[in-house]
């Protein structure tokens, strides 16, 4: 038989895969899903139990958190990433990982073809098969969702015909959670101007009072939450648990994708949201305005490369360089208030922080220069203003 790897998520278009390819195409197929985090042991266990009901050969989960956070998540942090100004990467960041990991089980196992469930209207179907096509351009992808053009009815019907009756009733909102954030799509994501409301989102308010959390960053990565050292995932994890109780980081992010057409998405990422700010924060007080001049455009071209599927190419590891050496300094800790559905940076406290009170005190005392000094710096500075004006002034 021929041997294939399917990227199997456990939902109605992966399941149709799976007994498509096996029992109509005469496929031997290893069913994989990649744990980019949100996935706990029971969710693990139950996918498993419904991909051999598909009639899989195998089925393998790969834990890829601490790789997702160590290729991807640490760069996006560094660079301090929200496209649009809005929108943390959740789902685009955490896509390219599992396409490299799944692609990466393929080859392992000598298989000659790779499926994957995506439809031929989002952005999954190119991050997916570029990566895939890059690593290994041996292996035939096959995807009959996009190629089939299917319905859901007409997948459920297909699959109950063949023997798989389970419940496939769509659910209000679809939900995809990750370790950088949960995105939520629905009727109103649809629409230019309907809000989601307050149900569909994941986590529910369960606190009203203000809580103070601390972040310490060494070198930008995020190493310890409350004085308490871990591994940076970790500390997502655990700040999300926090905060989400909280209601915050939920929003709606309008976007091009890369098919070409706009689409707009709900999304919960308390702990991304937050993590991103603290750091930035950080880096304002001790970084230069250079710095954080030229980390802001190359962060911004890494996010849309990344969004775009095309983490592969090597601008992207340029990139990442700079983005890292840029962190030499970025230590300290920040102090965040937790409330309601937001939060406030309170401040730093670091040693490397710029704001140093004995170079002087924005608008109150300088004590590096005298008056005379700062009046020749601020003649010189205005020359060539002063020379065009007076040049073109008739």
């Amino acid at each position: 038989m021929k041997k294939l790897v399917l990227a199997y998520s456990g939902g109605l278009d992966t399941s149709y895969c799976a007994v498509h390819l096996s029992k109509d195409k005469n496929f031997e197929v290893h069913a994989v899903s990649v744990n980019t985090g949100g996935f706990d042991v029971e969710e693990i266990t139950a996918i498993e139990e419904k991909a051999y009901k598909m009639g899989v050969e195998t089925y393998k989960n790969i834990d890829a958190v601490e790789t997702f956070y160590t290729k991807v998540v640490k760069y996006l942090i560094y660079g301090n990433v929200l496209k649009n100004n809005t929108y943390p990467l959740s789902v685009s960041a955490e896509r390219i990982v599992q396409a490299i990991e799944v692609i990466e089980h393929a080859k392992s196992i000598g298989a000659k073809y790779i499926a994957h469930g995506s439809t031929g209207a989002g952005n999954d179907q190119v991050r997916f098969d570029m990566i895939f096509q890059t690593l290994a351009p041996e292996i035939e992808i096959i995807t009959p969702i996009r190629d089939k053009k299917l319905a859901r009815e007409e997948e459920i019907e297909y699959l109950i015909k063949n023997g798989v009756d389970m419940s496939w009733q769509k659910a209000k909102y679809s939900i995809n959670k990750g370790l950088w954030g949960t995105s939520v799509g629905g009727d109103e994501t649809l629409t230019s101007n309907k809000p989601l409301p307050e149900s569909a989102y994941p986590s529910q308010v369960l606190h009203e009072t203000e809580q103070k959390v601390a972040l310490t960053f060494e070198k930008g990565e995020f190493v310890a939450l409350n004085g308490n050292k871990n591994d940076p995932q970790k500390n997502i994890e655990l700040l999300n648990g926090l905060a989400s109780a909280y209601g915050i980081g939920r929003d709606i992010h309008v976007g091009d994708t890369i098919v070409g057409i706009k689409g707009r998405v709900g999304f919960e990422a308390s702990a991304a949201l937050i993590t991103i700010k603290a750091h930035h924060l950080l880096e304002k007080h001790t970084l230069t305005k250079w710095q954080l001049q030229h980390k802001e455009y190359l962060a911004s071209f890494y996010g849309m490369h990344l969004h775009e599927g095309q983490y592969l190419d090597p601008v992207m590891r340029n990139i990442e360089a700079f983005l890292e050496s840029s962190q030499q300094q970025v230590s300290g800790t920040v102090t965040v208030s937790l409330k309601p559905y937001h939060f406030t940076l309170d401040g730093i406290n670091s040693d490397h922080d710029l704001m140093n009170a004995k170079f002087g005190s924005y608008g109150e005392m300088n004590k590096g220069w005298s008056a005379d000094e700062a009046k020749g710096f601020i003649k010189i500075l205005g020359n060539q203003n002063k020379i065009y004006q007076q040049v073109n002034s008739k």
